[in-house]
């Protein structure tokens, strides 16, 4: 059925919207919600500000109260992505994860009236615009689940959190059987887990076809192979045919770069392959031999500093491309175009900044209240190029 007509019953300002919404289990009258203020450009995030808060209705959302001037809550300070968890087993423990300078993993046990901060405990906190989930186990509310880079779990009501091992990273979100807390799936950058005995076990995610790629090239190889980088997860080479009735796992092995890069094979020779990374990284890896070797442009790891302390502004996804013409002529695109004909032993600087160099758009990302800076942000930047198929050394 679908949908026509809908009221806006929660507003925060122009700048905010919804983040995190729960019902208190078994009555759907009380909900809890989050708003959150937050902005990214191509060149900046900006998580928090004046319409992050927290929310609670009584009246199955037709009317909210504001949590944030409740004793404990660090409402005075400014605030940014906040998630809420409320427990089944006694809805009068709530918990909420604040992203703010006085924040951390807030606990109450009346309901949303007065708050403790019971965890100021990094891991759980980590790049919190694009984390901060908590969970609540159903039968138990001393039993805290916290999704983060890691997997999290305290047994003491938040004061103190463990690491639980999964078959992946970066995780997002979580279920729990609300009649059987020890069965429960995970959502990551793999794909998804399911355990059966709460978390101490976890499903394979090779069952699964979940993989992300950026683009993907191909080599001269025959049959050829298709090369590509997968996010959060290794680049691949895969043949385009097999021998066999179907192409599966066995037909691809990890080639050369990580996750966000180009990858492009060598013209001459197929079993060479030049790959990047966030951070201007290139490796060419000789699957013959098995040799793997960084050949970065500028070889320097700005991950974590501001555009502004970059010598080369290499993006996230910087080209990386063969001349049609010369195939012993590699290119790779920063701000400025670079070339090496010797296997990326050397590189030689063919422009000066193609950029706008507007260096208000090369600041330190993140903020205000937490920095981020994976090179995602890199701005003034090629995004990309090519040789014209037609004429050598027309870029």
């Amino acid at each position: 059925m679908a949908v026509r007509t809908g009221k806006k019953v929660l507003f925060s300002d122009v700048n905010s919207g919804g983040m995190d919404l729960v019902m208190e289990p078994g009555n759907p009258a009380v909900l809890y919600a989050s708003t959150y203020t937050i902005r990214r450009t191509p060149y900046s995030l900006e998580s928090g500000g004046a319409g992050s808060a927290l929310w609670k209705s009584t009246d199955g959302g037709d009317t909210w109260k504001k949590l944030n001037n409740k004793k404990g809550f660090p409402g005075k300070t400014l605030l940014g992505n906040i998630s809420v968890a409320v427990a089944a087993s006694n809805p009068d423990r709530v918990y909420s994860l604040v992203e703010s300078e006085k924040g951390g993993l807030l606990r109450s046990d009346d309901a949303g009236e007065t708050w403790t901060n019971v965890s100021v405990d990094a891991n759980i906190r980590q790049r919190s615009w694009y984390f901060n989930r908590i969970f609540v186990d159903p039968k138990n509310a001393d039993i805290v689940y916290a999704l983060n880079v890691n997997f999290y779990r305290s047994t003491d009501a938040g004061k103190t959190f463990k690491q639980i091992n999964t078959g992946h990273g970066d995780h997002h979100d979580l279920w729990i059987d609300p009649e059987n807390a020890d069965r429960m799936i995970l959502a990551d950058d793999g794909g998804a887990e399911v355990s059966f005995d709460g978390a101490a076990n976890w499903s394979t995610l090779n069952n699964q076809p979940t993989a992300q790629f950026y683009r993907v090239s191909t080599d001269n190889y025959t049959p050829y192979r298709i090369l590509g980088a997968q996010q959060d997860n290794s680049t691949v080479r895969i043949m385009s045919r097999s021998e066999g009735s179907e192409i599966n796992q066995s037909n691809w092995s990890s080639t050369a770069g990580f996750e966000s890069g180009y990858v492009v094979a060598d013209p001459l020779n197929p079993d060479i392959v030049y790959g990047g990374n966030y951070g201007g990284y290139l490796s060419r890896l000789d699957h013959k031999t098995g040799e793997n070797r960084a050949i970065s442009v500028w070889p320097d790891n700005p991950l974590g500093g501001g555009v502004d302390l970059i010598k080369y502004r290499f993006q996230w996804n910087f080209p990386i491309f063969f001349s049609p013409h010369n195939p012993k002529k590699l290119y790779a695109a920063a701000n400025v175009l670079f070339s090496s004909e010797n296997e990326g032993a050397n590189w030689t600087a063919l422009s000066p900044d193609l950029t706008s160099n507007d260096k208000s758009k090369q600041k330190s990302s993140g903020g205000p209240i937490t920095q981020d800076n994976s090179g995602v942000e890199v701005y003034c930047t090629i995004f990309t190029a090519c040789e014209s198929p037609l004429e050598e050394n027309l870029l």
